[in-house]
């Protein structure tokens, strides 16, 4: 029970803050083996100097951390800005990421782990497709495929139609990546995440009172709470359900993606009714039961 889980990180940290809340959860959870952080879209090389500082301030300074795409592949708006960056440009931080070394950095390690590795995707999937497209075999080699990706019902009170931001930052990704066919792939929606939220005193609080990594994030959070009220724990809900599965309660079916209308781009579509039912989706989350394992986790 208490063996560690090899994870791969893949994030688009630095826009949305519950990326870094996320990174900070992995470096602080005993059953993982962090191998390594990827970034994704935009300014990737900002990306890896944020992860790389919270990284350190957890004591881990030797975790490999590779720049990836900036995307998107073909259309889809992407995600060009790190607003989050400002929290440290001006300490002391590595710029010596090589550019464009996401892709072969994960095939590389995957291919030396097969059947072990559990890669958690939490942004834009661009990396993701690209992996995918250079050696199709990759997915087959994953112990599991886990995406905080996408939004199947209309349980948020957005309606039918709804997209995620992920899913429509690059919705070509995104629909290559929903192809593969990984032992397992598990898609944590927006329908569900959006019932994890805590108000920015609260995460100040608890932030400071932790410290480790999260003594980096709270500083990223000021730039957040410039124009929020609070965090919604996407990321960081999608990473503790890869340790406690149980938080959550799922459905198997067939999730498709709409690539073809502008207006449409990056809907993900589940069906339950399908023959082939090779992707699971959140359905329900114990919000307590996620804090408390979070907290639990990070300190405060």
């Amino acid at each position: 029970m208490n063996s560690k889980i090899p994870i791969l990180f893949d994030t688009d940290i630095g826009s949305d803050i519950d990326d870094a809340v996320c990174l900070a959860y992995l470096l602080r959870q005993e059953r993982c083996e962090l191998l390594g952080v990827t970034t994704a879209t935009g300014d990737t090389q900002q990306r890896a100097a944020l992860a790389a500082l919270i990284c350190e301030a957890a004591e881990a300074p030797e975790t490999p951390i590779h720049a990836g795409a900036p995307g998107p592949l073909l259309t889809g708006p992407g995600q060009p800005q790190v607003p989050q960056y400002e929290a440290v440009r001006d300490r002391p931080h590595r710029t010596d990421f090589p550019p464009h070394s996401a892709v072969s950095f994960l095939q590389e390690t995957i291919r030396a782990r097969p059947g072990e590795i559990t890669l958690l995707a939490v942004g834009p999937l661009t990396n993701i497709a690209l992996l995918f497209a250079v050696d199709p075999e990759i997915p087959a080699l994953l112990k599991e495929l886990v995406l905080m990706c996408g939004v199947f019902t209309s349980n948020n009170g957005a309606g039918p139609g709804a997209r995620e931001w992920n899913a429509r930052s690059d919705p070509t990704a995104t629909a290559i990546v929903y192809r593969a066919r990984p032992p397992r792939f598990i898609s944590i929606g927006l329908e569900v995440t959006t019932k994890c939220q805590l108000s920015a005193d609260e995460c100040r609080r608890r932030f400071q009172k932790a410290g480790g990594p999260l003594s980096v994030v709270v500083d990223m959070a000021e730039i957040w709470f410039r124009g929020r009220s609070g965090i919604t724990f996407h990321d960081p809900l999608a990473a503790a359900a890869v340790f406690k599965p149980d938080l959550c309660d799922y459905a198997d079916g067939l999730v498709s993606v709409e690539t073809v209308s502008p207006a449409l781009e990056g809907t993900t579509l589940f069906s339950s009714a399908s023959g082939e039912k090779p992707h699971r989706i959140a359905v329900h989350v114990d919000a307590d039961a996620f804090f408390e394992e979070y907290f639990g986790v990070v300190g405060g």
